[in-house]
C-alpha cells in the first residue's frame, strides 16, 4: 500500500488538517463552574484561566451523552463537543439549569477548527502568529513545545491556540473564526504545515488509543470500557451525574467491566471494516469500531471493543475482513 502523506509529517513535519466535526459552547454567569461541576466527571472548579480538560458527561446509570474539552477564559467556560450533538446537548445543557446563574450560548457557526500535528507543530504554529497575537502572550516555539495537553491562549480578536494531542504527538487547534478560516489555512501553510485529509491520520489516532466520540464511543459506552478514565474522570472531586455508577465498578468491581476497547495488530493487508466481528477461540468476543493501514507498523490497525477474557495484550484473536477472516493480536498503546 502507498503510504499517506501524514506519516512522514507526523514524524518530521506539521500536518494542518481541518477539525470540521468539532462545535463549541460558551458558558458565562458567576456559577458556571459550579454548575458544570456537577455534571462532568472531571475537576472543573481546578482550572485556571488558560487551563483546560477532556470530561465526559454522563447519565445517572454511567453511560456517556458526549465527551468534551473544557477550556477556562477570564470569563467564560468553553465547551468543544461534536458538532452533530450540539443541539440536542445545548437542550438537555439548558434543562439542566434551575436556579444557577449560568448563561449558554451556541458559538459553533462563528467558529472553525484548523489542526496543526506533528513534530514541528510548535514552530509551524509559532511562525504563522507572528503579528497576530496580544503582545503579552510569549508564543514562541520553545514557549509552545513546552505547553501540556488543554493549555490555551487567546489570539487577540483572532481565536485561541490549544494544545491538543489528538495523534499522539504535540499538536495544536486553532479556533478561529469562520470568516479568517481561509486566511489561516494559508498562513499555516507558509508557515510550512502540509494540509492532509484527516483520513490519513487517522492510524495515528488509533496507534495512541484516542478513541473518538459516535466513532468508537456512543451512548452505550462507560468511560471505563473505552479506558479514557485516566483522561477524563476525577477520582478526588465532588459529585456528578453517574458518578455512584463509576465509583462501584471502580472501588467494588476492582474496576472491571464486561468489555474493554483495545488495540489490534492485524496481520497481512485487510483493513476491517467498522463493525467487523472479532472472535477468539469460544466465538465472538467484540466488534472493530475503527480501523486504517499503518505506514509505521507495515499492517492494518484497529481499535475494537472485545470482551475483558480478550482483552490482555498478547492475546491473538481473528477479525472479519474482506468476505473471510485475519489473524490479529491485542497490544498495549501505543501500538508497537
Amino acid at each position: 500500500m502507498t503510504e499517506p502523506a501524514g506519516h512522514d509529517l507526523l514524524r518530521t513535519g506539521a500536518a494542518l488538517v481541518t477539525h470540521a466535526d468539532r462545535g463549541c459552547v460558551r458558558v458565562t454567569g458567576v456559577e458556571r463552574a459550579s454548575w458544570l461541576q456537577g455534571l462532568l466527571s472531571n475537576d472543573i472548579e481546578a482550572l485556571a484561566a488558560g487551563r483546560g480538560c477532556y470530561a465526559a458527561w454522563l447519565t445517572p446509570q454511567g453511560r456517556m451523552l458526549t465527551d468534551a474539552v473544557v477550556l477556562a477564559e477570564d470569563d467564560a467556560l468553553t465547551i468543544d463537543l461534536p458538532a452533530p450533538l450540539v443541539d440536542t446537548l445545548l437542550r438537555q445543557l439548558n434543562a439542566a439549569i434551575f436556579a444557577e446563574d449560568v448563561v449558554l450560548a451556541d458559538e459553533s457557526a462563528q467558529w472553525r477548527t484548523l489542526g496543526v500535528h506533528g513534530a514541528r507543530a510548535a514552530e509551524v504554529v509559532a511562525r504563522s502568529l507572528t503579528g497576530s497575537r496580544p503582545s503579552n502572550v510569549a508564543l514562541t516555539a520553545d514557549h509552545l513545545a513546552g505547553w501540556q495537553e488543554y493549555t490555551h491562549a487567546p489570539l487577540g480578536a483572532f481565536g485561541r491556540l490549544i494544545a491538543a494531542s489528538t495523534y499522539g504527538v504535540p499538536g495544536f487547534r486553532l479556533r478561529v473564526l469562520a470568516t479568517d478560516a481561509d486566511l489561516w489555512m494559508s498562513r499555516l501553510r507558509l508557515a510550512g504545515a502540509t494540509l492532509t485529509p484527516a483520513d490519513d491520520l487517522e492510524f495515528a489516532r488509533i496507534e495512541s488509543g484516542r478513541p473518538q466520540f459516535l466513532v468508537d464511543m456512543d451512548a452505550d459506552t462507560i468511560p471505563l470500557e473505552a479506558g479514557i478514565e485516566d483522561r477524563a474522570i476525577s477520582f478526588t472531586k465532588g459529585c456528578y451525574v453517574g458518578q455512584e455508577v463509576i465509583v462501584r465498578i471502580v472501588h467494588r468491581g476492582g474496576g472491571r467491566v464486561v468489555r474493554k476497547l483495545v488495540g489490534l495488530a492485524i496481520d497481512g493487508d485487510c483493513v476491517p471494516a467498522a463493525r467487523a466481528g472479532v472472535k477468539a477461540e469460544k466465538g465472538e468476543v467484540g466488534r472493530v469500531t475503527s480501523a486504517a493501514w499503518s505506514p509505521r507498523l507495515g499492517a492494518a490497525v484497529a481499535l475494537a471493543y472485545v470482551h475483558r477474557d480478550s482483552a490482555e495484550p498478547g492475546t491473538a484473536v481473528r477479525v472479519a475482513c474482506d468476505g473471510g477472516e485475519v489473524v490479529a493480536t491485542v497490544r498495549a498503546f501505543p501500538l508497537s
